[in-house]
């Protein structure tokens, strides 16, 4: 996917659309500790070099298609602009149809924060409404812990979540450290073979 025009436009980060319903805030989390720490010069290189890759839609309102975890972080940090960069021109069609074609290009997630399918109406309006799905932040954590590996997949952390979500049961989620090691041997299975990224089964070599 090449950008329309190759060039980046600063928007008011309150003004673009997102095209998930939930996002898992352990990830927002990291994400504004890393801003926190980091100098004023270096947020500036940051958000230079973190384009929100976006579809113009309907109305001219810019859906963007990634950095959604980055986005919430930016917002509860205060920064009120981004940079976008524009892949499709869709603005010609009528929201119905927007949708319709987003969902083909796999460019949209309508599943809310407890993995149930939602209308399209019911996706935010704005980054500061997305809502937190803890299993999608388990997904997050369970990779970094070698669960599964990084997959181009769109949305394969919300399929790990899924799997997870109806395996490992939400009072687990109280203790991250023991949510983790259960997801990374949930991971493992032959279950979660049709998984993006799934990594195998340990066997032992005889």
């Amino acid at each position: 996917m090449h950008p329309l025009h190759h060039h980046v436009i600063t928007i008011d980060l309150a003004k673009i659309r997102p095209t998930q319903v939930s996002i898992g805030y352990e990830e927002v989390k990291k994400k504004r500790k890393e801003w926190q720490e980091l100098s004023n010069k270096d947020r500036k290189v940051l958000l230079n070099s973190h384009w929100f890759p976006s579809i113009l839609g309907p109305r001219g309102e810019y859906f963007i298609i990634d950095h959604h975890h980055l986005g919430m972080a930016l917002h509860l940090e205060n920064q009120s602009s981004v940079n976008l960069t524009v892949l499709k021109d869709f603005s010609l069609l009528n929201l119905d149809t927007f949708w319709r074609v987003m969902e083909f290009h796999q460019w949209v997630h309508p599943f809310d924060e407890s993995g149930n399918r939602v209308s399209f109406s019911k996706i935010p309006t704005t980054v500061s409404k997305l809502r937190d799905d803890p299993y999608r932040s388990l997904a997050g954590l369970a990779r970094e812990h070698g669960a599964f590996a990084k997959d181009l997949t769109p949305y394969s952390e919300f399929l790990w979540a899924d799997f997870f979500r109806t395996r490992i049961p939400k009072k687990k989620l109280l203790k991250w450290d023991l949510a983790i090691e259960s997801a990374v041997q949930c991971a493992k299975t032959q279950e979660a073979s049709y998984l993006p990224g799934w990594v195998g089964v340990v066997t032992k070599s005889r």
